[in-house]
């Protein structure tokens, strides 16, 4: 899932990105309300972390900027993060469309449980724990296993998994899966996925035996992209 965090305080929003980032998101940044206003006319985002007190473009007119954009980009739920934590403040945020408010100083592991809590409701009526076989993806906690045990994945083969099992038995493009796993400033081409394809079916292929049941496999679909699916049945001996 991809985010956008919205903060001028240069260390903060590097502190605030590596903790999302440690917690399986893709995060992009951007440090003034005009920068954010341009990435959320063009881009899709699964949540938006927005400061108030912002230059170029004050954040409670990024947020009316979004709220008047057509579905579905306009319905991107947002969190409020400032140290504009006064009532008429509030009220005027969440008022003009923000999903949650939260006032600075604060705790990280708060904000945590409201991203979550939000990245959650984002999905209304899906399951909370996907499945492809033995694999299986809590978004909760959001944690894989594979065959009942833990799986040890880096962020960006994270971001790969998931982009493929919460669309499991369909294609997905490398075009697609490129920009859940990269941030627009990050330094990568569209190759670079296959790098993380080979290291996400390595570790799939060492988590159960090849001629076990119950397995995933990633399959190539030559000039479509890819398919998580579970892996056929062994024919009999």
């Amino acid at each position: 899932m991809r985010i956008l965090l919205v903060e001028d305080h240069t260390e903060l929003s590097h502190w605030l990105a590596k903790a999302l980032r440690d917690a399986h998101l893709t995060v992009e940044c951007a440090d003034n309300g005009a920068d954010a206003d341009a990435l959320l006319h063009t881009q899709d985002y699964a949540l938006v972390i927005l400061d108030l007190t912002l230059p170029r473009m004050d954040g409670l007119e990024v947020l009316r900027r979004l709220r008047a954009r057509a579905a579905p980009r306009g319905q991107t739920p947002v969190l409020i993060l400032t140290a504009r934590g006064g009532l008429d403040d509030k009220v005027q945020g969440l008022n003009l469309g923000a999903d949650d408010y939260l006032a600075k100083p604060f705790e990280l592991a708060e904000l945590e449980a409201r991203v979550k809590a939000l990245l959650r409701r984002s999905v209304g009526n899906e399951s909370l724990v996907h499945h492809c076989g033995a694999l299986s993806f809590d978004t909760v906690t959001r944690m894989f296993s594979y065959a009942g045990t833990p799986m040890a994945l880096t962020p960006r083969e994270h971001a790969v998994l998931e982009a493929l099992i919460t669309r499991a038995g369909r294609a997905v493009s490398k075009e697609k899966l490129f920009d859940e796993v990269f941030a627009l400033a990050d330094d990568a081409n569209l190759d670079a996925i296959e790098l993380y394809i080979h290291r996400v079916r390595k570790k799939l292929d060492s988590g159960v035996a090849a001629d076990a049941p119950g397995g995933a496999i990633i399959t190539t679909l030559r000039g479509i992209g890819y398919l998580l699916q579970p892996r056929p049945a062994q024919p009999a001996a």
